[in-house]
């Protein structure tokens, strides 16, 4: 029995000796693949970190002049059609090119009274819900822009108040 534990020991420790050179090369590749992993995880960082510098430095320079100017509108406050009790109170802005040749003050007053006229014909059920302010927006938006003849990028709604 002496003899059965040496053969086995001494098989098992071939088996151990033979497994070992087998591991170096999977080792080396484990190694290699992590230092691969490691430089391209740092050349990537590098990268978004000079993005991220060289886009502040943009931002924070102060010659670009902004394109745009923002123009508060007088509050709105009418009846809606359907139903006729139902008031509301609607509060703009405009978002207008920066052109010497738009006159804010006549923009503006244009595109409130447009924007009541339009108001006077909406019901309560299309401007109701997430879905009938987007379409309200989309639609003021739309007519801002085509009163001012393509000077308005966008109409911001500030507040709207149903009573």
């Amino acid at each position: 029995m002496a003899e059965a534990d040496e053969f086995g020991g001494e098989a098992s420790a071939a088996i151990k000796l033979q497994t070992f050179p087998a591991l170096i090369p999977w080792l080396a590749t484990m190694a290699g693949l992590s230092l691969f992993a490691i430089l391209v995880g740092g050349m990537l960082g590098f990268v978004m970190v000079s993005t991220v510098r060289s886009s502040a430095r943009n931002a924070a320079d102060p010659a670009v002049a902004p394109a745009t100017k923002l123009i508060d509108l007088p509050p709105i406050v009418t009846n809606l059609a359907d139903p006729s009790n139902t008031w509301v109170r609607l509060q703009t802005a405009i978002v207008v090119d920066a052109n010497p040749d738009v006159k804010p003050d006549v923009l503006a007053a244009e595109i409130s009274d447009d924007l009541l006229g339009f108001m006077k014909t909406e019901s309560l059920a299309q401007i109701g819900g997430a879905s009938g302010l987007q379409h309200l927006r989309e639609d003021l938006t739309e007519r801002a822009v085509i009163r001012s003849q393509g000077h308005v990028r966008e109409l911001i709604i500030q507040t709207l108040v149903v009573q």
